[in-house]
């Protein structure tokens, strides 16, 4: 599955981890994402926790259709999401891709 990424051209969504040129190329993408600890990270604040709670939910339900599950944690009108390919150690084009579909998300409100 090949998807248009900016100025890159097309991206395969493989499960190849991405060297640091390819990662800062891909952050580019996604401005309000930050790299903590090896993995691409967003806070999202929200009017109330059920607000919070229903985005969690929906980042959930984004992220099992793409098969690429994040950490999210939950707080008072905060979700933190977290994501990393776990299986190879590093980021791949399939966390940058969640963190866009994640984006969209967040566009809706």
């Amino acid at each position: 599955m090949a998807r248009p990424e900016g100025n890159l051209g097309p991206v395969e969504l493989t499960y190849d981890s991405l060297a640091e040129p390819q990662i800062a190329a891909a952050l580019g993408g996604v401005p309000t994402w930050t790299l903590s600890e090896g993995s691409l990270v967003r806070l999202f604040e929200f009017r109330s926790y059920k607000e919070a709670l229903v985005f969690a939910a929906a980042v959930g339900w984004v992220a099992d259709k793409l098969n690429h599950h994040p950490d999210i944690l939950i707080g008072y009108q905060k979700v933190r999401i977290a994501t990393v390919t776990h299986d190879t150690g590093g980021l791949t084009a399939y966390d940058f891709e969640l963190a866009r579909r994640i984006d969209a998300l967040a566009d809706l409100d």
